[in-house]
């Protein structure tokens, strides 16, 4: 087994046999090997990857760590497993299982004389493993954040009036594949004028006009590891609106950013932020979280929430992205991605996000 899965089985309680693990993300972060099916088994002693045939060599070659054991009949090669090392109690991944996908495991398992653990508490485990970032992961974000930058950078030269938001975000997206992204982190959201008062708008069809603020919440994938990102522009000219409310989600950004350090917790980053906003005169109009991890998942633990009572450590890698948004008008959000560091955190992002104006 590699280090990762070792520490994984040594986290498993006395009782617990054997650990199943079948998301997409979980599987990638264990065996360094990408399918959209499979089932990686962790026993106390050796770890098995199970897949089907489109993926069997492919994981003979590329998995890391485990195992690999093509299937044909999932109940009677997983039980040659179960037999081989004894097993009789199996966690299970809580978050990924579906109700019938949990019936099946519990019918394969107690053929062979094995009870399922149906809880959370493989992914909290799982979690304190993926919540620290190593930094071969953090390099593979810094990837994608350039990726993201470079390609918004070249995008923004084609924004004038009359061009509309999903031929904007079209481009965006051919020119982050042309960069070397292997997609994107979401769908990406270009929004102006009255729709930027909706943090996740859609892109749509209608012209940017100036005066419109335009919002770019945007990302690119890098060998499964995310970046995430936001700027918001102005076309041709702002009003003294529009102006108070970047300023204020300016200021509001730094102040999260420079409340992040090992030690601080979470909800009490994000009230630093909240409180400045709703002082300044927009309480009510920011109700999202001021941040959230981000890694193999555009939205991993922690979260930068007025409910999460998580320790920063080093390692950790967030967003900040306080926003402004005032229904029928206009919105603001400026969001980095950052690494937590003991006094501080480092920015990832390196594009200027004081107010400019195309």
């Amino acid at each position: 087994m590699n280090a990762s899965l070792e520490i994984l089985a040594s986290m498993l309680p006395k009782d617990v046999d054997a650990a199943l693990i079948i998301s997409n993300e979980n599987r990638r972060y264990f065996t360094q090997f990408v399918s959209s099916l499979g089932y990686l088994l962790l026993t106390k002693e050796e770890a098995y990857l199970f897949v089907d045939s489109r993926y069997s060599e492919a994981a003979a070659a590329g998995a890391r760590g485990c195992v690999t054991v093509p299937f044909r009949k999932l109940s009677a090669d997983m039980g040659e497993i179960l037999k081989r090392h004894d097993i009789r109690s199996v966690m299970l991944e809580g978050s990924a299982f579906t109700l019938n996908n949990a019936a099946e495991t519990d019918k394969i398992l107690s053929e062979y004389g094995a009870r399922s653990i149906h809880s959370d508490e493989l992914d909290k485990l799982i979690t304190k493993l993926r919540i620290t970032k190593t930094s071969s992961e953090v390099d593979k974000i810094i990837r994608a954040q350039r990726i993201t930058e470079q390609a918004l950078t070249e995008t923004l030269k084609l924004v004038r009036e009359g061009v509309t938001e999903r031929e904007i975000t079209l481009e965006l997206e051919y020119k982050m594949r042309r960069l070397g992204a292997d997609g994107v982190s979401f769908d990406l959201i270009v929004i102006a004028g009255e729709k930027t008062s909706m943090p996740h708008g859609t892109p749509g069809n209608n012209k940017i006009k100036p005066g419109d603020f335009i919002t770019f919440d945007v990302g690119a994938l890098c060998e499964g590891y995310h970046s995430d990102m936001t700027r918001t522009y102005a076309l041709g000219y702002v009003g003294d609106k529009q102006k108070r409310v970047y300023d204020t989600v300016y200021k509001a950004q730094k102040i999260g950013l420079d409340a992040l350090k090992s030690g601080a917790v979470c909800k009490e980053v994000d009230k630093t932020v909240r409180d400045f906003i709703y002082q300044a005169g927009f309480e009510g109009c920011f109700e999202h979280s001021t941040g959230h991890g981000v890694g193999l998942e555009i939205h991993e633990q922690p979260a930068l929430s007025p409910n999460c009572d998580t320790i920063l450590q080093g390692g950790m890698v967030v967003t900040v992205e306080p926003g402004i948004y005032i229904p029928g008008e206009f919105g603001v959000r400026i969001e980095d991605t950052v690494v937590v560091t003991a006094d501080g955190c480092i920015n990832l992002a390196v594009l200027p996000k004081e107010l400019i104006i195309l």
